[in-house]
């Protein structure tokens, strides 16, 4: 069982339920409490929907790895699954019940709020995933953007299945008018974080892999424009994430500076998002072999997580 494990990549599907998690409660919850609201959707149905999200995306590795393998028995050999331990006929039917699973929750989940046209985000979702790994990924930019796009999508599900279950149509209007633009303020920046770096750390990544890609004839970015080019713009999206960000972060501490200052966030941000941000920026331009942009991967991710766990600061700022 533990060789299905490593083709589901665990710790990412625990990170993506952890967003969802984190986003739910820290964030929708924490606001809405502030004006006296609480949330709708049942726990049972927003665990459910935490599932088949992950089993979508655990369906989506699987089939890239089944793939991928030539280009990965050339880029990391150590990590290929498929064809070793685990059939090729296996790792289809994996992922075929991997998604059917999660596309049967989601709908589930779907019909429960009364719009069952939500199904379609885990239908389209699995059938991306499936394209993404046999076309997308190897086309000029495209790739990059679709994961960029789906990643920057998983902290939004919450939000837009809680949406329908705050009351009627006049409710909903009344509550937007509260404080749905401050909780979409919210949520649709940790969305435009997760795309940004995302599709930074996508770029990093197909660097890392610039000879297995270059073999098999990939039009990946490095591979159509250059490394040294592709590590310019990957340090342009950082560079805009990190002005984004700034610009993002100082209208927030401008508007509760009215009230009282928030010197824990302050220390926060600079120590852990744009403090690890310069450090990727700079071990980017440095990095010239594949271990140094393995590095790079690494660092990305980590100031993605350290991003999310601001939540639980922003939960306590709020309620003191």
């Amino acid at each position: 069982m533990h060789k299905y494990f490593r083709l589901i990549r665990l710790k990412n599907l625990l990170i993506i339920a952890a967003t969802m998690i984190l986003i739910r409660y820290m964030i929708i919850q924490t606001i809405l409490n502030s004006y006296g609201l609480e949330l709708q959707l049942p726990l049972v149905w927003f665990a459910t929907l935490v599932i088949a999200t992950m089993l979508i995306a655990a369906g989506g590795y699987v089939i890239n790895d089944y793939f991928d393998t030539k280009a990965d028995l050339i880029n990391r050999p150590e990590t290929v699954v498929i064809g070793k331990t685990v059939s090729r006929r296996g790792a289809i039917a994996f992922h075929l019940v991997l998604t059917i699973l999660g596309i049967a929750l989601g709908t589930l989940v779907s019909f429960r709020i009364g719009r069952p046209v939500f199904s379609l985000l885990f239908f389209l979702t699995a059938g991306v995933l499936w394209f993404y790994s046999t076309t997308y990924k190897r086309q000029l930019i495209t790739g990059n953007l679709v994961v960029a796009v789906l990643t920057g999508v998983v902290p939004m599900i919450p939000l837009i299945f809680e949406f329908p279950m705050l009351g009627t149509f006049s409710d909903i209007i009344f509550i937007y008018q509260l404080n749905m633009k401050v909780i979409v303020y919210w949520v649709g920046g940790y969305a435009f974080f997760a795309f940004m770096l995302t599709l930074a750390r996508e770029i990093i990544k197909d660097i890392e892999d610039f000879e297995g890609d270059t073999s098999l004839g990939r039009n990946t970015i490095p591979v159509h424009f250059g490394v040294k080019t592709s590590k310019l713009i990957a340090s342009s999206i950082l560079v805009v994430t990190l002005i984004a960000l700034v610009i993002l972060f100082a209208a927030y501490l401008f508007k509760i500076a009215q009230v009282r200052f928030d010197y824990v966030s302050l220390i926060y941000f600079i120590l852990f998002i744009v403090l690890p941000i310069f450090i990727l920026f700079f071990s980017l331009l440095l990095a010239s072999g594949k271990s140094d942009y393995h590095r790079a991967s690494f660092i990305c991710k980590m100031i993605m997580l350290l991003g999310l766990f601001y939540t639980i600061i922003f939960r306590f700022v709020v309620n003191a």
